[in-house]
């Protein structure tokens, strides 16, 4: 008998039910399939070397270690992917949605100090040239992919389940969900901003992604938190959640960032994407064909 023959002969149908923390939030991670016995230790490694890439929370990242200096960095494959979709939201928000936020984030006192203090995050064209997985800065600055990158996150987790065997899995990080193959539709509550045990609306996925976004997610001092304008360096007050669903959670987060500058439909016409958004006075926007109930 071959190795290979060995190795899948030791698989029986199995679950995988995780729950922990992880990058700062909580994490449920569930899958159904012939399983390796050591599944949970792979995703357990799989989000530790994401960290160890993209954390501006650590000194010894790779993000951490490029901001120090200007040059060029080459990041994992994944970022291709990754700055490809920064860009295209960069572009549509006119610079409100940005992976240069790090020192600005740092300055407003979220995260660690940055190399410098930064009012407003630079342009993109002024500060750095990205060519696939390839960046070159032209001055010190922090990268910050928290507008995409815990989908991405979610995405390669759920990649990983695919190769090891899963047939069917979900996988959520606070909200950011993706889920491959249900057998039956998984029921999603948008949750309200100001009250957790209310939902603004109910969204059904068998094979598919929703990620949501609240200012109030994560918040310090005196009406600061995490949503940034990338081209003023202040907190979005206008709006205070949002949730769109796509085929991938990249692409959902991306999108559930960029609903807080631009509309639904717009949202849609440049992504096609569906989306809901709540503004600050309480008003539902969402797209027109949006596939769940939204309550009004």
């Amino acid at each position: 008998m071959s190795a290979s023959s060995t190795a899948s002969a030791t698989r029986t149908p199995s679950v995988l039910d995780l729950s922990f923390d992880a990058i700062g939030v909580p994490w449920s991670v569930e899958a159904v399939g012939s399983l390796p016995a050591g599944a949970g230790n792979a995703v357990h490694e799989r989000i530790a070397l994401f960290d160890q890439v993209w954390s501006r929370f650590r000194d010894d990242s790779l993000v951490a270690v490029a901001a120090r200096s200007a040059g060029t960095t080459r990041f994992p494959d994944e970022a291709d992917r990754l700055f490809a979709l920064y860009r295209e939201l960069y572009e549509a928000t006119h610079g409100a949605v940005t992976p240069f936020v790090g020192d600005t984030l740092a300055t407003l006192g979220y995260g660690p100090a940055g190399m410098v203090a930064a009012d407003a995050p630079p342009a993109w064209d002024e500060v750095a040239r990205v060519d696939g997985s390839t960046v070159q800065t032209m001055r010190p600055v922090t990268i910050d992919i928290g507008a995409a990158g815990k989908g991405l996150l979610v995405d390669l987790v759920g990649d990983l389940l695919d190769e090891l065997g899963a047939g069917s899995s979900v996988v959520n990080a606070s909200g950011d969900l993706r889920i491959r193959r249900a057998a039956r539709p998984v029921r999603v509550a948008l949750e309200h901003p100001h009250d957790p045990r209310r939902a603004v609306g109910l969204v059904e996925i068998s094979d598919g992604a929703i990620c949501a976004s609240a200012g109030n997610r994560r918040t310090w001092g005196d009406g600061l938190h995490h949503m940034l304008d990338g081209r003023t360096g202040r907190p979005v007050h206008d709006v205070v959640a949002t949730w769109a669903v796509a085929d991938t959670a990249m692409l959902a987060d991306g999108a559930a960032t960029a609903l807080f500058f631009l509309s639904p439909s717009e949202l849609w016409e440049r992504f096609g994407v569906h989306g809901v958004r709540m503004t600050g006075d309480g008003m539902i926007e969402r797209t027109r064909a949006f596939p769940g109930t939204v309550f009004s």
